[in-house]
């Protein structure tokens, strides 16, 4: 029996696809250290601003970074709300494979 969940599975489709990448991983372990600007992230990462750009975009649809500007420059934070909804979808999981587990084979 399915459980439901507060997330939606295009919300966390979107999620999972923003994880896929070791850029936007690296992106999101520098923003863990609080807010940065977008000329902070381009060395890190050691892509040119036009990717970083499409990286943050990404991050930025998929709901785990949030933007503000100030003048000419973006800077980008992590979005603690969307990392939330995902542990608790992940967590859904988790507790049905081990109800699952715990029920025996399918003919048991």
């Amino acid at each position: 029996m399915a459980t439901r969940t507060s997330i939606s599975a295009e919300r966390i489709t979107r999620i999972c696809h923003a994880l896929s990448d070791e850029k936007r991983l690296r992106i999101l372990e520098l923003l863990a250290g609080g807010e940065r600007c977008v000329c902070d992230l381009t060395g890190p990462i050691a892509v040119g601003q036009s990717l970083l750009s499409f990286h943050l975009k990404t991050l930025k649809g998929a709901g785990l970074v949030t933007d503000r500007r100030e003048g000419r420059w973006v800077y980008y934070t992590l979005d603690a709300e969307a990392f939330a909804e995902a542990e608790e979808w992940l967590g859904e999981l988790r507790a049905r494979a081990e109800r699952a587990r715990g029920a025996g084979g399918c003919c048991g």
